[in-house]
């Protein structure tokens, strides 16, 4: 991982991590933005020249993916570790609801079971989290862009 790719990875361990804690977790798309923020502050202080827009997105795509995929990989070892599983949530669901047809039920339950309710996760996560956080490097990029220096006068 070259120099230029450290501050998206510092963006991404910020959104994972600050998206993997328990009760923190509710402002998962909060903490995506931040994290593309970061990303983009980490940037600009690594340059003197003023950040690129382009540079920016791309690197707070990458801090999203990166903190999608973190951010996965920790609810499946939360889940794993934790006393009720999703499983049983919803077979607890399903029974208060009677009218739902059987058929729907079995359908639903082999969804969100195994390595099905991992997948889901994973698919939601990986563009939410990408988008916002590219939406946090834009205001990354508002913020602590550099500004160029006058020009001085010709003629």
């Amino acid at each position: 991982m070259t120099n230029r790719h450290v501050p998206a990875l510092l963006g991404g361990l910020f959104i994972g991590v600050l998206s993997s804690l328990p009760v923190v977790s509710a402002c998962c798309c909060l903490w995506a933005v931040c994290g593309g923020m970061l990303t983009a502050y980490l940037q600009q202080q690594n340059t003197p020249e003023p950040l690129e827009t382009a540079d920016a997105v791309l690197a707070g795509l990458l801090a999203g993916v990166i903190g999608a995929v973190l951010a996965s990989a920790a609810f499946l070892v939360l889940a794993s570790l934790g006393g009720t599983s999703f499983e049983e949530i919803m077979r607890e669901a399903f029974a208060q609801n009677s009218e739902l047809p059987d058929e729907w039920r079995d359908r639903v339950m082999n969804f969100v079971t195994g390595r099905n309710i991992a997948l889901l996760i994973f698919v939601i996560n990986v563009p939410m989290y990408s988008v916002f956080s590219m939406l946090g490097s834009l205001l990354g990029v508002a913020f602590f862009r550099k500004k160029l220096p006058p020009q001085p006068p010709q003629g």
